[in-house]
């Protein structure tokens, strides 16, 4: 589904991601671990066109490398970004139709599978972003990234700043949406445990990958 080669990222004279290749096939929940400043970050940035790149990014057997980022979503990739970033200034429901942009006339019927994925939010549906829990509002930056039907989804850090308790539910989640509906993700952590219960993990390392296990 995905073949990303060479990648290369830099700012200024450092090498943030220093021409790693990776591939994720459909159906997978591929881990890239890692610890801060390993490149992570930067690596998601260069896939979705945020920063500047060398290198390719394959989807499906199209070129996006040179795409720009609404259309690079367009095709079927979402982000749940590091830090959530959802709209503090807007509700639950104002958040998840900004995520359904590209399906604004399935919006309703969207919204309320979304509401049963994650029940919390339909409490919340008409709460500010700014209210909610660390918890809350990382629910609604994953429901704002699944609402659109991405083939693949890529989270930065998604249990970062979560308790034990909260971090196993999310992640549980996740694993039963790949089984269940042959979700496709990739995420970033720096968390060993998470990687060990997915399918596929590489290591960063100083901008450099290498594969772990398969």
């Amino acid at each position: 589904m995905l073949r990303v080669n060479n990648l290369k990222v830099k700012y200024g004279v450092i090498e943030a991601v220093r021409g790693i290749d990776f591939n994720v096939k459909a159906g997978e929940i591929v881990t890239i671990i890692g610890a801060n400043g390993a490149g992570k970050t930067s690596t998601l940035s260069a896939i979705f066109n945020l920063v500047k790149k060398e290198g390719s990014v394959k989807f499906v057997e199209g070129d996006i490398s040179k795409l720009s980022t609404d259309k690079i979503v367009k095709h079927g990739l979402s982000l749940v970004p590091e830090g959530r970033r959802i709209f503090i200034n807007l509700t639950v429901e104002e958040n998840l139709k900004i995520g359904a942009y590209t399906n604004e006339e399935n919006y309703e019927n969207l919204k309320e599978e979304m509401f049963r994925l994650f029940p919390r939010l339909k409490q919340k549906r008409n709460s500010y972003g700014g209210s909610l829990s660390g918890g809350e509002q990382q629910r609604v930056a994953f429901a704002r990234a699944l609402i659109n039907k991405p083939k693949i989804v890529f989270a930065d850090e998604p249990t970062g700043n979560l308790d034990p308790e909260h971090s196993n539910e999310l992640i549980s989640l996740l694993i039963h949406l790949n089984k269940t509906f042959n979700q496709t993700f990739v995420i970033v952590t720096h968390n060993q445990e998470i990687a060990d219960r997915m399918d596929k993990h590489y290591h960063l390392e100083n901008g450099k990958l290498s594969l772990v296990n398969s």
